[in-house]
């Protein structure tokens, strides 16, 4: 198991770069609260920046599962709803699990869950640009509320929270190059590392 904090929109590309029957992936975004107990006024006003907005509880039985063996039922979250879509995605453990997202590395008991901990870095500028581009194509939300979020929230947390989790991981990547793709490149080593050794135990076993 692994966690990985955080590669943005490229995770897509290096897991292509990879044997994807071989990983599976997970993402921080579907463990938001269920918050279908409060209305769409209070959900707006939830701090989605901060480790109290995750089921922590969720996340670490299904990680243990996986790492068990077992498939899991994922849930779907919803970002115009801020809830759960109410729907779930089945999860059947491969080689590698790669659980990805801004807050992977805060929760002790997720890190004690994983072989290798990667923290992936970029300037404040790379991240605001990304977060504004990520949030008007894949969530629909206005250019005004993202920059309203991201210095209300997001950048204090990063600040307060995330950036000092960097202190826990065993790899530190830089993500700022778009042109050399250099943090994929380092990335997909890691990972073609790992799955390597996991052919040679098994062959030894054999």
């Amino acid at each position: 198991t692994l966690t990985l904090e955080r590669m943005s929109s490229k995770k897509v590309l290096f897991i292509k770069n990879l044997d994807s029957s071989r990983i599976t992936h997970l993402s921080l975004d579907d463990y938001y609260k269920d918050q279908s107990n409060i209305s769409m006024e209070e959900r707006m006003k939830v701090n989605y920046d901060h480790p109290k907005a995750f089921d922590w509880k969720l996340m670490e039985s299904q990680l243990i599962d996986l790492k068990n063996g077992k498939s899991i039922e994922k849930p779907i979250y919803d970002f115009t709803q801020h809830n759960r879509s109410g729907k779930f995605e089945t999860i059947v453990p491969k080689d590698l699990v790669v659980c990805e997202g801004i807050m992977a590395l805060v929760n002790k008991r997720i890190r004690a869950l994983s072989d290798l901990n990667i923290f992936v870095n970029a300037s404040r500028e790379r991240r605001f640009l990304r977060r504004i581009e990520r949030d008007q194509k894949a969530r629909g939300r206005s250019f005004d509320s993202i920059v309203t979020q991201f210095f209300s929230t997001v950048r204090p947390m990063f600040e307060e929270v995330v950036g000092p989790t960097s202190n826990y991981a065993d790899v530190i990547v830089n993500n700022d190059d778009e042109q050399k793709n250099l943090s994929i490149k380092v990335l997909t080593a890691v990972f073609k590392s790992l799955l390597e050794e996991i052919d040679r135990e098994s062959s030894t076993k054999n």
